[in-house]
């Protein structure tokens, strides 16, 4: 790219790379980001649609959640990228909403361009949502209705309205207990409330029999076979030692040769190994431990061993299987098996191995105080297993999210319908023009209700201007109630969502959107050339034949 500089040319980019300034590169912005939206948009609540993405390898994935579907897209544009962060951050923190905070980035991005024809300029859009972002989650915060942990009751209305718009709606009671029952198990009480790590709960899936036979395990499931068939499959009163070392004679770091002569020689040598090997075993058995899990490899002659010992063994564990076992045995995890101790031992009613489906898989069962939990998820097919294993992770998610910060709001849209009647009354008293934005953002949160509406088969406009009515005569909870098509109070439905839920869906849609409107220069390299395969010397010699022709 060149410029005329005082009458001389001067040459500022590389050839290739592109340019778009002002209103078209802003224009550009908000066009992508609202296309990534507009995909996903039609599978917003539980009468939203999903969408089959096939990917380069033929691999077929079928959902309706919003960071499953933007994770598998394979986007280019730069904006475009940014709402898949929105969806991927919403995820990441709390576990759901992640079409609503997609939807509601494109909303403001939407209103903020027309704002901007009419010649507002984007520093003041900016300002202006940065107030109404502040101001609607105070407002959010002071209507949100206070539970009291660990109330079983709300915690399983919460996770039953995450799973409602899933692929598991018809079980949302059978799944919402299950996630209930997982996260307190794995939950702990500090001096303020919960702490609750998600990753403690192992979501493990097995394509087979039906969503029904989901279940919960208080222990772990490790996807590892018993390593030797003289080994027994099933031991009771399990006394498990965890090690992170190998039980295998350890190499050298540095090079070493050994000089052997005669066959006795060979013979002392391969007995001292296999010496090593049994005195391994032995300090397992010396401790007491019947079940040894592995993190790295076992020897084919201390298998032999432990299973003449009766030790059953798993190895080639993986590290976050490894601390959730410790976690949920009460078990330490060794370094040096010289180190084992009976104290370092953990304790399960139950170790087996299984067969589920086609593969063989290890149960560590009947943990006795389980601060790590599995949940073996089962479906008909494999779509359905990975679409399963996703609503069960919402469901975590929001019952962490209510543990973690306990107070709701209801759903449907009814928070967000109460939020942008707030805004408007607070937009009046602002004499700038930052009033126009924040009148924009009031709009904008509205196409939450309006978009539910909108895929369950209502006129969108109506049941928008039903709802602001109703809120106008303080009923705060009334939304959209997509299953009877109908406008009504969502708190006597017991449609409740996590406040976490919300208010993180609307710190990410502002944060992007304010971001996107701030860019007024869109610059992009040209894009590299293949270097190609490396050309033969037939190739070579033919090209310098043809120098010259054209």
């Amino acid at each position: 790219m060149s410029v005329n500089i005082g009458g001389r040319t001067a040459i500022i980019l590389k050839e290739g790379a592109s340019r778009s300034q002002g209103r078209e590169a802003l224009h550009a912005n908000i066009a992508a980001a609202m296309v990534v939206a507009e995909s996903i948009r039609s599978s917003l609540g539980p009468r939203g649609m999903d969408k089959m993405l096939v990917d380069g390898f033929g691999d077929v994935t079928i959902s309706n959640d919003g960071a499953a579907i933007l994770d598998e897209m394979d986007v280019q544009h730069p904006a475009a990228k940014m709402m898949v962060e929105v969806a991927k951050t919403q995820d990441d923190e709390v576990g759901d909403g992640t079409t609503s905070a997609v939807v509601l980035a494109a909303e403001l991005l939407s209103k903020a361009q027309s704002l901007i024809d009419k010649d507002v300029h984007p520093t003041i859009v900016v300002d202006g949502y940065q107030m109404a972002s502040d101001k609607a989650m105070q407002f959010l915060s002071k209507i949100a209705i206070k539970v009291t942990p660990p109330d079983k009751a709300i915690l399983k209305k919460v996770a039953a309205v995450a799973v409602a718009s899933k692929l598991l709606a018809e079980h949302k009671n059978f799944v919402s207990e299950l996630a209930v029952d997982a996260v307190l198990h794995v939950a702990e009480k500090t001096g303020t409330g919960y702490k609750v790590d998600v990753d403690d709960v192992k979501v493990e899936k097995k394509q087979g029999q039906s969503l029904t036979d989901t279940s919960i395990i208080y222990g772990v499931l490790l996807d590892k076979e018993v390593v030797h068939p003289g080994m027994p499959r099933r031991i009771e009163n399990a006394r498990i030692a965890l090690l992170n070392c190998p039980l295998e004679v350890e190499k050298t770091e540095f090079d070493a040769k050994l000089n052997i002569e005669n066959p006795d020689q060979m013979k002392a040598f391969l007995q001292e190994e296999e010496k090593i090997l049994k005195d391994m075993v032995e300090r397992m058995v010396s401790v007491g431990a019947n079940v040894a899990i592995c993190e790295k490899g076992i020897d084919d002659v201390a298998q032999h061993y432990m299973a003449k010992k009766g030790i059953l063994a798993v190895r080639r564990v993986k590290q976050s299987d490894m601390e959730k076992l410790a976690k949920a045995a009460g078990a330490r995890i060794i370094t040096r098996l010289e180190d084992l101790k009976l104290g370092d031992l953990g304790h399960a009613k139950l170790v087996e191995e299984r067969k589920v489906s086609d593969d063989k898989m290890t149960f560590v069962e009947g943990c006795k105080n389980p601060k790590a939990v599995s949940v073996l998820v089962r479906g008909g097919t494999e779509r359905v297993v990975d679409e399963a294993e996703r609503a069960i992770h919402d469901a975590l998610c929001v019952v962490r999210d209510v543990l973690v910060e306990p107070r709701v709001v209801a759903g449907g849209g009814a928070c967000e319908a109460e939020a942008a009647r707030l805004l408007r009354r607070y937009a009046e008293k602002l004499s700038g023009k930052e009033q126009l934005a924040v009148q924009a953002f009031a709009d904008a949160l509205e196409a939450i209700p309006m978009t539910l509406a909108e895929n369950a088969g209502m006129d969108p406009i109506d049941a928008v201007v039903e709802i602001r009515s109703k809120h106008e005569a303080k009923q705060i909870w009334v939304g959209v109630d997509p299953f009877r098509a109908k406008v009504a109070d969502l708190s006597k439905l017991d449609v409740y969502e996590p406040l976490a839920v919300k208010m993180q869906a609307l710190k990410s849609a502002s944060e992007s959107a304010n971001m996107i409107l701030k860019i007024d220069d869109l610059i992009a390299a040209a894009k590299q050339k293949g270097t190609g395969a490396p050309k033969g010397p037939e190739e070579e010699s033919a090209k310098e034949e043809g120098e010259g022709e054209f």
